[in-house]
């Protein structure tokens, strides 16, 4: 207030226009797992919720992929495994226990599918390891670790989560973190989880990991995750990352590669003395291996073809990030091919799907990625874990609720502790409604008008009693109509008689 006690003219300004609502941002996930390293300029950043913008700054900061080992055992038939030959007889190529990791690989999916910033929360590091066990408690805690859903309940930021990792574990551990994911969502009324279903060994049938997923993953919170199925055949890992160092060091590669040329290659490299193994030995000892022994070639691929086969989590994390940016939350992710994947590991039929997409009994419903000829390698399925509920049955819709709540949320802080009155409640009114208007006009909101697309109520008698407002309670009534897809197309076609 101007003090009118000197002559002279003073000035006054005032806002012109009320507050607005701006949207939170849509598709920032939090990847959960095990990285190389964790460092930033010196400092730790293990157990600490790092938000990176690009591949490179991941590489930079996290390191790169863990160089898994193979052994090459003997063919059990009843591993129902493909076979090779080594020397006349049968063999497989097995990657060492503690060397399953897909967290690298799948922050590659993640940026080859249109992703862009992300957070990484590294529960530990492989950096100088040849092994690291997935423990259940890096994830959910113990005495001597901490809860990583705790340490994510202070960021406010990311709005998905995926743990790419844990599917190295037990089935039962796997799902008990899952439901871990679905409360952390479900508490912050933020995040959306995307999980993936175990690793579909030869032996098992896709009645077997699905029915065990829906069998362990429990009733609760369910409008908040979303499973895909099968896992991926890709191409990110490529030929020149893999080398003789990939073979365990039990294996004796004069021994199992059957090339006459082999023997006095690998003569000569073991007789190199330790102070002369460098990098530029180690690579010529590789080249020589590739010229003398196409079974040494062949053995690469069959270890490049299993490492590549990962869970798609990655992917679809990517594939949100490019439809809310390109499109819209409320665009359900679904129908949009997937990049660096050259099959799924299993191949899907329309019949076999009826019983994934709609689980009559829990609703738990699976979303399945399809190969269709001449279009690619397409996400086919758009639902929640929540598959039988009217409500939230669509990742689109719940997607985009999740965003609007956190939107008028935030906006409608500056006005706590403000007068509980009728000055308030018009400002809020107009500020949601502008924002929802925006929304209707951009095609979230589905209505003829904005009227049949929302409603907001706010006021004594209408939202809130005289007790409330001595209560210091202000309640507010949003109601959406949010768009949803077109999940099922009919089309109907009818003959009719000649009409001339």
């Amino acid at each position: 207030m101007s003090d009118f006690k000197t002559p002279g003219v003073y000035i006054k300004e005032q806002n012109a226009f009320p507050g607005s609502a701006v949207a939170v941002a849509t598709a920032i996930p939090v990847f959960i797992g095990y990285t190389e390293k964790a460092v930033r300029f010196g400092k730790s950043l293990k157990l600490k919720p790092t938000k990176v913008t690009s591949f490179a700054e991941y590489a930079e900061w996290f390191g790169g992929a863990f160089n898994a080992k193979f052994t090459v055992e003997a063919y059990d038939p009843a591993s129902k495994l493909e076979p090779f030959s080594l020397n006349g007889k049968d063999s497989i190529l097995k990657i060492k226990k503690d060397n399953n990791l897909y967290f690298f690989n799948s922050i590659r999916l993640f940026y080859a599918n249109g992703g862009s910033e992300c957070y990484i929360l590294a529960v530990d590091t492989y950096e100088g390891k040849t092994e690291l066990p997935v423990l259940k408690e890096d994830f959910i805690g113990s005495t001597t670790k901490p809860n990583v859903f705790e340490l994510l309940e202070k960021e406010q930021e990311p709005t998905l989560v995926v743990i790419p990792d844990i599917v190295a574990l037990p089935p039962s551990d796997t799902y008990d973190i899952y439901k871990q994911v679905l409360a952390h969502c479900y508490k912050t009324q933020s995040r959306f989880g995307i999980f993936d279903v175990e690793h579909q060994e030869p032996t098992q049938t896709t009645d077997d990991v699905v029915s065990g997923f829906r069998n362990g993953i429990g009733n609760a919170y369910l409008n908040y995750g979303a499973v895909y199925y099968p896992w991926l055949k890709t191409s990110v890992i490529q030929p020149t990352e893999l080398t003789f160092e990939n073979f365990d060091d039990a294996v004796d590669l004069s021994a199992i590669l059957p090339e006459p040329q082999v023997k006095d290659v690998v003569t000569k490299f073991k007789a190199t003395a330790p102070a002369d193994l460098n990098e530029i030995v180690k690579k010529n000892y590789h080249q020589s291996l590739k010229a003398t022994s196409i079974t040494y070639t062949h053995l690469l691929e069959e270890m490049r073809s299993q490492l590549n086969e990962l869970p798609p989590s990655g992917a679809i994390a990517g594939i949100y990030t490019a439809v809310d940016s390109s499109r819209g939350v409320w665009k359900a992710p679904a129908n949009i091919s997937v990049n660096s994947v050259n099959a799924p590991s299993v191949n899907i039929s329309n019949q076999q799907q009826q019983n994934l997409n709609v689980d009559a009994m829990a609703g738990l419903s699976v979303n399945v990625i399809r190969p269709f000829p001449g279009v690619g390698i397409l996400v086919w399925g758009a639902r929640t874990l929540d598959g039988n509920s009217q409500d939230w049955r669509y990742i689109n819709v719940r997607r985009t609720l999740i965003m609007i709540e956190q939107s008028l949320k935030l906006a409608t802080r500056t006005y706590v502790f403000e007068p509980n009155n009728s000055s308030t409640w018009i400002t809020i009114s107009s500020m949601f409604n502008n924002f929802l208007y925006n929304l209707w006009t951009q095609g979230a909101l589905v209505g003829a008008a904005p009227e049949q697309a929302y409603s907001v109520s706010v006021g004594l008698g209408s939202t809130m009693t005289a007790n409330d407002i001595l209560d210091g309670i202000m309640r507010i009534t949003v109601k959406v109509a949010v768009v949803r897809p077109a999940e099922f197309i009919e089309i109907t076609f009818q003959q009719q008689q000649q009409q001339s």
